[in-house]
């Protein structure tokens, strides 16, 4: 598979699994799951051809582990980022004493002013490095990253979860709990 046609069908699977199952005819099921037999035929309905293969492929080979197969690999779902009503069926986690989010520079008044808001998804994300947080970041447009105090967080009774391909999970991060890095930081 080419990496236009992996690009196509990515982006199928993240509205499908994550935002719009019904344009596919589809349900997701607790924890996100929807049989990959319903999800192929679906694709096909909505003229979107993917074979087996593709599918395991863009599982597979996806960098930030976007999706996964159950145990028996009949079933399929997005790890996290879903705006679509869903029980996710996750575990509370104990994080790390930071974390970060990485943003655009264009987002960084309001969120120091209202702090970071999970908008229409289900959780805010965040990363357990710097690295993946200038990634997200960059997607926008000039990335700046927030450090996050998640155990202070933690100890003032807000839940984290941790999704199945590492990242963090958490409704609302207050803004007295952000620091924005700097470069000596």
């Amino acid at each position: 598979m080419n990496d236009k046609r992996k690009v196509t069908v990515s982006k199928f699977l993240s509205r499908i699994l994550r935002h719009a199952p019904e344009d596919a005819g589809l349900t997701l099921e607790p924890g996100g799951w929807v049989p990959v037999a319903d999800l192929l035929a679906g694709a096909a309905k909505v003229g979107v051809a993917i074979s087996p293969a593709d599918l395991e492929e863009v599982v597979r080979s996806s960098d930030k582990q976007r999706f996964a197969f159950d145990e028996s690999g009949t079933r399929i779902r997005a790890n996290q980022g879903h705006s679509a009503e869903v029980d996710l069926q996750l575990e509370p986690a104990e994080p790390p004493a930071e974390l970060f989010h990485g943003t655009a520079t264009r987002f960084l008044v309001a969120i120091l002013r209202d702090g970071l808001l999970k908008m229409a998804r289900h959780h805010v994300h965040l990363s357990a490095d710097v690295a993946t947080a200038l990634k997200v970041g960059g997607r926008h447009g000039k990335p700046v990253v927030l450090v996050v105090g998640a155990d202070r967080l933690r100890a003032a009774g807000h839940t984290f979860f941790r999704s199945a391909n590492g990242v963090w999970l958490v409704d609302h991060v207050p803004p007295q709990y952000l620091r924005v890095m700097t470069p000596e930081t």
